[in-house]
């Protein structure tokens, strides 16, 4: 057990413990939903805001357990060698597994695909260096053992690999290029979603341009600097063009189930071992260009 004792205002508990412990909000609300942290031996809500001579108690906490089963899926491989995975994502896949989804991710279709995997980011995260959201489709590098992770995650921290993105977002937008350059944080008044904000956010970069105009929508491609949650859903959402069929961020009523449309069209990267560049594209999945059709004549 743990003891912690505050001397001063420190605000909300599950905001301080945050910052902490190094645990995430969520996990800090469930473990003072389910009694693993007490101040002054009382349960207390996640919003209770902490004061001098104040004393926090944390249990240890283990996460329920996961077993990760190898699911035969049909996974759209553009690329793989003894180092890479190149996978083609299609729409509604979510990319690795959580405890309300253990078998149906693509880490599952991965541990089938393949019995080589890196293990950094933790035993339910196998060969996983980046993610896009599960509505989102198209293309993510995968790492079949830990020299080639390590590689290719210094260079998405180095801002060394392309990663451009096609969308179609609602309204026109009359510039043919621009540059959103503003911080990323959890939504204050709602944490399953993100914003723009001042408040514990990180800087965010997107650049983007247009492709083509409609009657009530544009056909934009966009380059990530950064890599967000959420990023270019909420860029685009910030400057009044949100991600058409946006279930979270789109402000209008969605087409269809058919996911959002948001595609990872070209990814690049400098390959691990024999250091020459690569780069990969992909088709728009039919989910997009079904809606992308209902625009063409506008």
């Amino acid at each position: 057990m743990k003891e912690i004792k505050i001397l001063e205002d420190l605000g909300r508990i599950d905001s301080y413990l945050t910052k902490e412990t190094g645990f995430s909000r969520s996990k800090i609300q469930k473990m003072l939903k389910e009694k693993y942290i007490m101040v002054n031996d009382k349960c207390i809500k996640s919003s209770y805001s902490l004061k001098p001579g104040d004393v926090i108690k944390i249990e240890e906490y283990k996460e329920p357990e996961m077993n990760l089963d190898p699911v035969n899926m049909n996974l759209d491989i553009v690329y793989e060698d003894d180092d890479v995975i190149v996978v083609n994502k299609a729409n509604g896949v979510v990319v690795h597994p959580a405890v309300s989804n253990k078998s149906n991710t693509l880490v599952n279709g991965l541990l089938y695909h393949s019995n080589s995997l890196s293990d950094i980011n933790g035993e339910f995260r196998p060969g996983i260096v980046h993610r896009i959201d599960a509505y989102t489709t198209g293309l993510l590098m995968v790492a079949k053992n830990n020299e080639a992770h390590a590689s290719l995650a210094k260079q998405l921290e180095e801002k060394t690999t392309t990663r451009k993105y096609v969308a179609l977002v609602w309204g026109v937008i009359n510039n043919d290029t621009g540059t959103i350059d503003a911080p990323i944080g959890r939504d204050v008044n709602d944490r399953k979603k993100m914003s723009v904000t001042s408040v514990n956010s990180k800087k965010a970069i997107t650049h983007f341009k247009v492709l083509k105009r409609y009657k009530d929508a544009t056909l934009i491609e966009l380059k990530l600097e950064t890599g967000r949650t959420h990023q270019i859903r909420v860029h685009m959402n910030y400057i009044g063009h949100p991600i058409v069929n946006d279930p979270v961020y789109g402000r209008r009523k969605l087409i269809d189930n058919s996911g959002q449309c948001l595609h990872a069209q070209t990814l690049g990267f400098i390959h691990p071992r024999t250091g020459k560049y690569m780069e990969f594209s992909s088709e728009l999945p039919d989910c997009f260009k079904h809606i992308l059709d209902m625009f063409k004549d506008s």
